[in-house]
């Protein structure tokens, strides 16, 4: 299986459960062993770590790494500059 990173999982606009599965899985708090479609109860049952993966994209929306639209239903990667490069 070849790993995709994150922003390219997100290069096109995601629903918000599939976008909280490939940030668990860039994390390494999700194995891709196990797909998305048996993964689904982490997001939509109420619990910790699904609240904690919605609320990073929420973070991420906010810091303006990635753009939502549909009430923050869809996610997508927008930043095109690394955070640690500095023009100094």
């Amino acid at each position: 299986m070849t790993e995709v990173g994150f922003s390219e999982a997100l290069e096109d606009w995601v629903d918000w459960d599939q976008a909280a599965y490939e940030l668990g899985l860039s994390l390494g708090v999700l194995t891709a062993d196990v797909p998305f479609s048996k993964s689904k109860r982490i997001f939509w049952e109420d619990n910790p770590a699904g609240r904690a993966l919605h609320a990073t994209l929420l973070a991420l929306v906010e810091a303006g790494l990635l753009e939502s639209r549909n009430d923050y239903e869809e996610f997508r990667w927008v930043s095109t500059t690394f955070l640690n490069v500095f023009d100094d």
